[in-house]
């Protein structure tokens, strides 16, 4: 395979590598600059590092948590919350997006309804949420999915829409039924804008998580930040946050690299 690849092509190839390496190596020099930073203002009390926090303290404590198993308890029971929500929240959309497809009469008694709901700040409702679902993790999810479900409905109703009529219409005159142009054409079609999608809902599913977790959770990163702050433990508040960006980007990856495959597959 390698030896029909040309020179050109292979130098392109090499000059593409080197560059997403040079990417990488930026993108970790900022960080580590950023904590280098931190780090020094901190020991030189440019800044109050009672309500910062600073790195190496922020390490000493995700150590001890790490050690004890307090630590893994809590990020365990976000990510459970997380996932469920996110795959919860991702399907039903994407369902309730078909069934509109399938109906335009729905599509159109429904539309000032889902754009209403789009404009209300889920999370400022969701103490009403969780009153009527109950605490606990029932409450956090079911936040979690409002959070994601109105914006999935709306990115793939859109998708489904748009594929052209002219493809559509050919499979209708060889007599094709509409589930048929469904999965022949609709879905194939709208395979990029559900990986879209699925990056936005990482970070919806997380905020309503956390947001969830902040109202009635006993463990959770989201506890572990309110109760940081309550205690005025901002050290344990700055490690949560990390932890939460780490696990978000983490997940983030997994969805980049699937949609690699994919591309991949479709070439």
């Amino acid at each position: 395979m390698s030896k029909n690849i040309s020179n050109e092509h292979s130098k392109y190839l090499k000059k593409l590598k080197k560059k997403k390496q040079a990417i990488f190596i930026v993108q970790i020099s900022i960080l580590v600059l950023g904590l280098g930073l931190w780090e020094l203002a901190a020991k030189l009390n440019l800044i109050d590092s009672f309500l910062t926090s600073y790195p190496s303290q922020v390490w000493r404590l995700f150590l001890q948590y790490s050690k004890n198993g307090d630590l893994f308890y809590h990020v365990a029971i976000s990510v459970f919350e997380t996932v469920v929500g996110f795959l919860a929240g991702t399907i039903l959309g994407i369902l309730i997006a078909i069934g509109l497809w399938w109906s335009d009469f729905w599509a159109k008694v429904l539309d000032p309804y889902l754009v209403m709901l789009n404009s209300l700040p889920k999370t400022a409702l969701a103490p009403i949420v969780i009153i009527w679902v109950g605490a606990g993790y029932s409450g956090i999810i079911v936040t979690a999915i409002t959070v994601s479900i109105v914006i999935t409905i709306m990115n793939m109703y859109v998708s489904f829409s748009s594929v052209d009529e002219d493809k559509i219409k050919l499979i209708e005159t060889f007599g094709g039924s509409k589930l048929q142009v469904l999965n022949k054409v609709v879905l194939p079609y709208s395979i990029p804008t559900m990986i879209s999608t699925l990056k936005v809902n990482i970070g919806l599913s997380w905020v309503g998580v956390i947001v969830g977790e902040f109202l009635v959770s006993k463990a959770g990163i989201g506890y572990l930040i309110v109760y940081g702050g309550q205690v005025f433990k901002l050290d344990l508040v700055m490690m949560s946050v990390f932890i939460l960006a780490l696990i978000s980007a983490l997940m983030y990856k997994i969805i980049a690299i699937l949609e690699n495959k994919f591309v991949k597959w479709q070439e």
